[in-house]
């Protein structure tokens, strides 16, 4: 018997099961817990669920495995990849091989419920758009332009001339987040990394939420509008709205974890 849950939780650790499953049943969410990701495809052949919570590291079929059967078995449901090796190489490989974001063990409340809204909220705008009621509730986002590349649907960067590529964040991780009421940024001369957090947002429902980088590199230029005009991220979020401008470190070894935003046409 089908039944529908809001969260599938995998992890082989059952204080992690227990954690997640308390944060979010304050929340008032319902969730699955299970000890390894066998039972979770188990589970997944005669349940659904909005959203999966997934450990990277596991016996037997660990996070990349699990996101490979998901794909061959055509299952959509949004994951979120958590797990305590939380290695540069780990967060981009879970964003480029499907996982819709990543979260490093240990994590705080406020991590945690911040990912698990913004899941929520990506499974929602992913229903909608195909029932195709994106025209008539207006829940449409913009694709990133076709010679920009982003990580995962998270962050975008474009190399811009002299060699300065510019960062910022895609219209679809704005949308899956609240209003936008303060901007955490980086200072200049800082280094960012590829897939750790270089900037927070946050947002009018008390929320913050990490936003991680495209690529590694220095700083040598923020968008200081945004401090005064946390808006404009929204409202112009690739070109006006950038938020920094950097010397990339390697982006030549990089690129290959980037998904081109001309695909997103085809």
């Amino acid at each position: 018997m089908s039944s529908e849950k809001d969260i599938l939780m995998i992890d082989d650790e059952q204080v992690i099961l227990d954690a997640v499953n308390k944060i979010a049943s304050a929340e008032g969410l319902k969730v699955d817990p299970v000890l390894n990701a066998e039972k979770a495809l188990e589970k997944l052949s005669s349940n659904k669920y909005s959203l999966i919570l997934c450990d990277i590291m596991m016996t037997g079929i660990d996070g990349f495995m699990f996101l490979e059967e998901l794909y061959k078995k055509k299952i959509k449901t949004p994951v979120i990849m958590i797990t305590g090796y939380s290695t540069v190489e780990n967060a981009v490989k879970s964003l480029t091989n499907g996982a819709i974001d990543f979260i490093p063990k240990p994590f705080t409340f406020e991590e945690i419920s911040s990912a698990i809204n913004r899941g929520l909220k990506f499974s929602s705008l992913q229903k909608n758009i195909t029932q195709g009621k994106n025209k008539s509730e207006s829940v449409t986002y913009v694709p990133c332009p076709p010679k920009y590349k982003r990580l995962g649907n998270i962050s975008w960067m474009n190399l811009e001339s002299e060699g300065i590529a510019a960062v910022g964040a895609t219209d679809l991780f704005l949308e899956i987040i609240n209003d936008v009421l303060k901007i955490e940024l980086m200072e200049l001369e800082d280094e960012i990394v590829q897939g750790n957090v270089c900037a927070r947002f946050e947002t009018d429902d008390s929320l913050v939420h990490n936003f991680l980088s495209p690529l590694s590199g220095r700083i040598i230029e923020r968008n200081n509008k945004l401090s005064g005009n946390p808006k404009l991220l929204e409202k112009d979020p690739y070109f006006e709205g950038w938020l920094y401008k950097v010397i990339p470190s390697d982006v030549e070894f990089e690129e290959k974890y980037l998904v081109p935003c001309s695909s997103d046409r085809m």
